[in-house]
């Protein structure tokens, strides 16, 4: 076989998975398919709807800088680190400080669906107790969400960056790691109260009427971690339940809870804080989110690859901190910080019937000591 033979073949067999699990022209989705729509995320979109530029800035030293973009306040400015090695001994290395996309977030009506799954229906033969039927399934002022969330160690899997101390957790390929049906707490706020007591204080009007200062910080510089009852300009953080009140738009809905779900796992132990010092050998459970340690952004049903999100960068007079809008410049970027307005970067970003689950990429800011 001649090489201009190979190369039709791999040409058309490129083609032909591309163009998989795509219905035909013509061709009517099913009641089942609307209600439990495919991300198609595994093919081409792998590569072209992912945000590539939310790598940057990288942090090498402590103090060198590669790119533009927001940095957690309390991320390392050590250069030189230590870290027990096999047998005890201390080795040297060097602190390294990355964006990286670590896990995926689905937020879905129906459940047990995945759409990150090709839109199938997971095992659903028998009910687990948490699983709720319907939006809300009791009262029409509110609607219910579950969610799925996934290890999704891009660099890992496509062999970009493969660096164990960098990688917490030590996930190296695609895993279900938690499905929130089998979670009664998440279901209904009552029972969410012995996991998050918390929420009694949350409650408080006062601290609520604060939050939009955690809205104009988040918009502005990054979200305030110590305002931890606040999801910035999404609403509010606590209960760590699927409920939220009817009104809401679904991309602000659909971020608000993958911000409760990552919330709810920081406090079961099965989210790590990797940012600061002490992550720099090792993530370390933390029971509370760290709001700067993640940006998310949307791979489903309309991908923020697009470039379309606004995000004000502090010019080279501007002050530290929050400061006035016009000390800020506006550019481009495909991910955003928790609580960012929604109409900066996705106010649009859903389709009736069959784009009305959403997809999250939750990029990771994670400190690392290299030996």
């Amino acid at each position: 076989m001649n090489r201009l033979n190979q190369k039709l073949i791999l040409s058309l067999t490129l083609l032909c998975v591309l163009l998989s699990g795509r219905p035909a022209m013509g061709q009517v989705e099913t009641p089942g398919e609307l209600m439990c729509p495919s991300a198609d995320i595994w093919g081409a979109k792998l590569i072209t709807d992912i945000c590539w530029s939310c790598l940057f800035p990288i942090k090498l030293l402590g103090v060198l800088q590669f790119g533009t973009g927001n940095v957690p306040a309390e991320s390392s400015n050590e250069s030189i680190c230590f870290c027990d090695g096999e047998l005890g001994i201390p080795d040297i290395g060097f602190t390294v400080g990355m964006w990286a996309p670590a896990r995926l977030v689905e937020i879905v009506r129906k459940p047990y669906c995945s759409p990150t799954l090709g839109g199938i229906t997971l095992n659903e033969s028998f009910r687990l107790w948490g699983m709720k039927d319907g939006a809300d399934g009791q009262s029409s002022s509110n609607q219910f969400y579950n969610y799925h969330y996934f290890a999704f160690p891009l660099y890992e899997i496509l062999e970009l960056v493969v660096t164990p101390e960098c990688n917490p957790g030590g996930f190296s390929d695609f895993d279900l790691m938690y499905i929130s049906e089998i979670d009664p707490t998440w279901v209904e706020d009552e029972l969410s109260v012995f996991t998050q007591p918390e929420v009694a204080v949350a409650a408080n009007p006062l601290l609520q009427a604060a939050c939009p200062v955690d809205c104009a910080a988040s918009t502005l510089s990054g979200p305030i971690d110590s305002m931890w009852w606040c999801a910035g300009c999404w609403g509010n953080l606590y209960p760590f339940t699927g409920n939220v009140p009817s009104g809401g738009s679904p991309p602000r809905v659909s971020s608000l809870l993958s911000t409760r779900a990552v919330a709810s796992l920081h406090r079961r132990g099965l989210a790590w804080r990797t940012v600061g010092d002490e992550a720099l050998c090792g993530g370390s459970i933390y029971p509370m989110l760290p709001k700067q340690q993640y940006r998310m952004s949307m791979l489903f049903p309309l991908a923020e690859a697009d470039n379309s999100t606004r995000i004000p960068t502090p010019s080279t007079s501007a002050p530290t901190g929050v400061a006035d809008i016009d000390d800020y410049e506006w550019t481009q970027q495909c991910c955003h910080n928790i609580g960012v307005p929604t109409f900066l970067w996705g106010e649009w970003r859903n389709i009736p019937a069959v784009g009305e689950d959403f997809v999250y990429v939750l990029w990771r800011w994670t400190d690392c000591c290299v030996r």
